[in-house]
């Protein structure tokens, strides 16, 4: 039986209005990053914020490449992190030192902190913008990013929640294109519509219900869906090239300490790579290390 992909993302344009937008659903692909984490209810939604923040960014930019959006700080939350690219694969991950209450704020759960966004495409330059926590929510800082870095005005609105017994994360963006002047009431206007959508709404509703739920009275195209994933990256060869990476008495320390096995653990997706002394042999022999 073929599973069907329910991680979706939906580009679209006023055809009246120099304003674009998206859409993007997640269930999959949220229940991935929370899968074998136990991460209390508040990292839980501020995660699928991030995922649907990532996403949609991720759909605003015209390249070939990577994006994370991460979040550090001196809080209980010291670090929350997605990773995203131009296929919509995206993996997630966050650390916890500390108890966090269900309905504790961003502020409350980062303490002191930023936010730092960075680009790396495939041809090109690597672009860094580093967001302060000016605002009280995630969304509040993001919409910050845009209209510091790219001067572009841009509204994002995220819902997270649980349907049919399982986590979800939507969110819609709205956003004028470039070079277009006079759009204040445009974008006012538009904005003001998609402030009425709900939760469940958004979460339970397909695309085209919920754009002619909201923008009815307008004239919307919609364009092609995209498939959203998740997918960790991690494999048995990066982490040999990292274990390459060490000083080999430091490698025989860790299997002399650790019953003859060394276990590196993928916090984003949960696998567990073992490598004995014979693996190790094998691995110092195709590398042709020497150690003496």
């Amino acid at each position: 039986m073929t599973t069907v992909n329910m991680d979706t993302l939906n580009r679209f344009l006023f055809d009246n209005h120099p304003i674009r937008g998206e859409i993007t659903r997640l269930e999959q692909t949220y229940q991935a990053v929370l899968d074998n984490h136990t991460y209390p209810v508040a990292v839980q939604n501020l995660l699928g914020e991030l995922l649907v923040v990532t996403s949609l960014l991720t759909a605003t930019l015209k390249f070939e490449g990577d994006i994370a959006v991460q979040l550090q700080g001196d809080g209980a939350l010291s670090l929350a992190v997605v990773n995203g690219n131009d296929q919509q694969q995206l993996r997630g991950v966050a650390r916890v030192n500390g108890e966090i209450a269900d309905d504790a704020t961003l502020k409350d759960m980062v303490g002191n902190g930023y936010i730092v966004i960075t680009i790396t495409p495939k041809n090109g330059e690597r672009y860094q913008g580093i967001v302060g926590l000016e605002k009280d929510t995630l969304i509040g800082c993001i919409e910050n990013y845009f209209m510091q870095s790219e001067q572009l005005p841009t509204r994002l609105f995220v819902k997270t929640g649980v349907h049919n017994n399982k986590p979800m994360a939507a969110g819609i963006l709205l956003q004028i294109l470039p070079a277009n002047d006079d759009t204040a009431e445009s974008f006012e206007h538009l904005s003001a519509l998609t402030e009425t959508i709900t939760a469940d709404e958004l979460l339970q509703l397909s695309t085209d219900e919920i754009l002619y739920r909201l923008y009815n009275q307008e004239q919307v195209r919609l364009f092609e869906t995209h498939d959203i994933t998740f997918k960790c990256g991690c494999s048995r060869q990066r982490c040999e090239d990292s274990l390459m990476t060490l000083p080999a008495n430091e490698i025989d320390e860790i299997l002399s300490e650790d019953g003859g096995n060394i276990d590196i653990h993928c916090d984003y997706c949960g696998k567990h790579y073992l490598f004995d002394s014979i693996d190790i042999a094998e691995i110092r022999n195709r590398h042709k290390v020497n150690y003496h």
